[in-house]
């Protein structure tokens, strides 16, 4: 096996690995994967847009396996809030989604409404985002060991295609000050990707459903603990569980955080941040691998930056 890695290089097993996660038959996530989803849990559920008080904008960026050439790249940005007067809400997220010589972006637009169901303020709210997706395959970079002859390998695109296609997900979302409760469905229409005039292969999109939840309490006036945790299951494919732990230093200028996240059976990451005047937030992770590519690779980085509005509610 050594030999074999020795000789493919970096670049081929990178592409190895992005070709098991384009959804030719794939078993694997075929959306991007945030370490701090809890810091924004908008992007895997439309419901959360409209339950905060205030407008909020996100931004991700994922570096994964850092040191593998064409190795996964993930950016994200996003905006939404509440109606002033209504119990609704609007966001709109952009995503793009590099794995060596596949590329996926999203343009999405979401709807929520949320209402009261119990007397203690408990909420419950619904939501949906429908855009639009590009999904790009850059022939140029499939070199896998010896070249093949493409003229006797009809599988082997040698240009870049692209694929524009609709995209919805929807979600539902259990909150109150202390906790919520999520569950959402994303690629809803599961429609085959055609790079050729005849399909080669299961080239379709899987459906992704999401469970996630959390607690946050206050300890005294300085400090709070939170712990949250999401299952992600693809059609076709094993679940996954992650589970997050954080302890945030509470002043009246700042807040400060860290914290631990464990993806099951592949990564174990250190979460840091720090919320300036509650409205600046900044917040960095780093994944150390569980498998056995973290032979070939020195870690994930991700960095977060935000920014809150006033309150408008």
């Amino acid at each position: 096996m050594k030999t074999f890695m020795s000789h493919l290089g970096q670049r081929g097993m990178a592409v190895i690995i992005a070709c098991l996660t384009i959804p030719f038959g794939s078993s694997a996530q075929q959306i991007p994967h945030y370490t701090q989803f809890m810091f924004n849990p908008y992007l895997y559920n439309p419901a959360v847009a409209g339950t905060l008080n205030h407008y909020q904008i996100r931004a991700n960026n994922r570096n994964q396996w850092i040191g593998i050439d064409d190795a996964p790249f993930s950016f994200s940005a996003s905006v939404y809030g509440p109606f002033s007067k209504r119990d609704m809400g609007w966001g709109a997220h952009i995503t793009n989604d590099v794995t060596g010589p596949t590329a996926k972006t999203n343009l999405m637009g979401t709807y929520a409404y949320n209402m009261q169901i119990t007397s203690s303020g408990m909420r419950v709210s619904g939501g949906i985002s429908f855009g639009m997706m590009l999904y790009r395959l850059d022939g140029t970079k499939l070199k896998l060991g010896e070249e093949p002859d493409p003229r006797f390998d009809p599988a082997i695109i040698q240009a870049t295609k692209t694929v524009v296609t609709p995209d919805a997900s929807i979600g539902f979302y259990l909150y109150s000050t202390s906790f919520n409760i999520g569950l959402s469905a994303h690629q809803l229409f599961g429609q085959r990707l055609r790079f050729y005039p005849e399909p080669i292969g299961p080239s379709r999109l899987k459906q992704h459903v999401m469970l996630s939840g959390g607690y946050w309490a206050n300890l005294n006036r300085y400090m709070e603990i939170e712990g949250s945790a999401i299952i992600k299951y693809m059609f076709g494919s094993p679940m996954q569980l992650e589970l997050n732990g954080k302890y945030t230093y509470l002043q009246k200028e700042y807040n400060v955080w860290g914290g631990l996240s464990l993806r099951w059976k592949d990564a174990i990451s250190l979460l840091l941040g720090v919320t300036w005047q509650k409205r600046y937030m900044f917040g960095y992770s780093f994944d150390w691998s569980l498998l056995g590519i973290k032979k070939y690779n020195s870690g994930s980085h991700e960095v977060m930056v935000g920014y809150k509005f006033d309150k408008i509610k």
